[in-house]
């Protein structure tokens, strides 16, 4: 029985009449300015979002916690996984004719009574049922979002002051203890810095516009791979062998809390709470664009991921730090250019992560007076909340700078049920439901 509340418009376009999930048909045809991304965008942005030193960095760590073959396994089992769950996720696109964000495509993992999505959003619109299974994926969604930002946020200040003090000590301690005497820059210093660098990114107007941002970002990922992988490479011959230990150490309890520790970094480093956003810029074919991007975003993961977890474990062994980076000693040029390489990439990641609470922002004021501001009265408007989001993420990034614990937090929490859960959830919900069209 129709319910007797107004329902909202039949969208103009929709996904498989005739059961063909990867035909898009259109039944009035709207040119969209912001799709305008090809594959290459795409690669650049999944790339940017995942493969940020700050998240594949702690890797040999991880598989330290875990133990070679668990290690192994774990990190193989979660590539391969992640890339699955991103290809199921590019596949919803427009399923029922809409554009939609990560949190709407996996709220039909949650609501599986309804007999479309196009009536499940009506439900919550209107506050009928839903709102439960909405804020559930939000506040994942959100946790993910916030939760990488501030701790890359943490390891891009970490990189500066490393940077920093290399370049004027080259890590003569007696000279950096009267630096610290002295009072002179601290992490928090550095946080600030990055803090208000991104406050003049955030600027730009949306994921597309950061395209050839994030184009240097993967290529800076790249650099700061094979330089970290070369460097460790390096250091781990250097290191008398027989010292360097592989077993994992502690009580039982000991051992296990590290090993879910490890998990949780996995699951960070390949946490991707943005690709339907990014796949809302691309071009047509969306799913193909989008396909072809993803797999050349994941190659480029793998040979970053692999290579730099395994080396690193196999250099120092249970002695390796959280931040791999922090484990190097020499050569100090290196070390430098792979902090800056790592700073780079963190800048159009952070980037990415921040968009979708920037849209929300800005469709909320546009409902309200979408025609009575001038641009300069927008433009203002998007200081005002980009300040107030890029204050808070800076505070609390300076207030707690204890980067391996909270990156494992944000993985276990944020990205293990956005990454690994929901998206099969809802893949199987949508081919349910793929020959049911919403109804008006």
């Amino acid at each position: 029985m129709p319910s007797t509340r107004s329902q909202p418009p039949p969208p103009t376009t929709f996904s498989g009449d005739d059961g063909d999930a990867g035909k898009e048909v259109s039944a009035v045809t709207v040119p969209n300015p912001l799709q305008k991304g090809s594959w290459k965008h795409a690669a650049f942005h999944v790339a940017t979002t995942i493969a940020t030193p700050a998240a594949y960095a702690p890797l040999p760590f991880a598989v330290s916690s875990l133990g070679w073959p668990l290690g192994v396994v774990s990190l193989v089992g979660a590539t391969l996984t992640t890339w699955y769950s991103s290809v199921l996720i590019a596949s919803l696109w427009k399923w029922d004719g809409k554009n939609h964000t990560l949190t709407e495509i996996l709220l039909v993992a949650f609501m599986l009574s309804f007999s479309s999505f196009n009536h499940l959003l009506t439900f919550i619109v209107y506050g009928l049922q839903g709102n439960w299974g909405y804020w559930s994926i939000a506040f994942f969604q959100q946790v993910a979002s916030l939760g990488n930002n501030i701790a890359i946020q943490i390891a891009a200040g970490s990189c500066l002051k490393v940077s920093h003090i290399i370049n004027l000590y080259v890590f003569d301690a007696s000279r950096v203890q009267i630096l610290h005497e002295e009072g002179s820059l601290t992490l928090q210093h550095f946080i600030i810095f990055f803090g208000i660098f991104e406050l003049v990114l955030s600027q730009l107007p949306n994921i597309h516009s950061l395209r050839w941002l994030n184009a240097v970002c993967t290529f800076s990922t790249i650099g700061f791979a094979g330089t970290t992988i070369g460097v460790t490479i390096y250091n781990g011959k250097k290191i008398d062998r027989r010292t360097v230990n592989y077993s994992l150490h502690g009580s039982s309890s000991a051992k296990m809390f590290k090993a879910f520790n490890g998990l949780g970094i996995i699951a960070f480093s390949f946490g991707d709470a943005m690709l339907p956003e990014i796949q809302s810029t691309m071009r047509e074919p969306v799913k193909k664009t989008m396909y072809k991007g993803i797999m050349a975003a994941y190659t480029i993961i793998l040979l970053s991921y692999w290579p730099l977890a395994f080396f690193g474990y196999w250099a120092f062994g249970s002695g390796v730090e959280p931040f791999i980076v922090a484990s190097l000693k020499t050569p100090e040029w290196t070390i430098v250019m792979a902090n800056l390489f790592a700073v780079i990439q963190i800048c159009g990641c952070f980037q990415i992560y921040c968009r979708p609470t920037y849209a929300y922002f800005e469709e909320k004021t546009s409902k309200d007076e979408p025609t009575d501001r001038t641009r300069l009265e927008n433009r203002f408007l998007r200081l005002l909340f980009t300040l107030l989001y890029m204050g808070l993420i800076t505070l609390v990034a300076a207030a707690m700078p204890f980067f391996g614990d909270f990156v494992s937090i944000c993985g276990a929490i944020g990205f293990t049920p956005l990454d690994f859960v929901f998206p099969v959830l809802a893949h199987l919900k949508a081919g349910r439901n793929r020959s049911v069209q919403p109804r008006s």
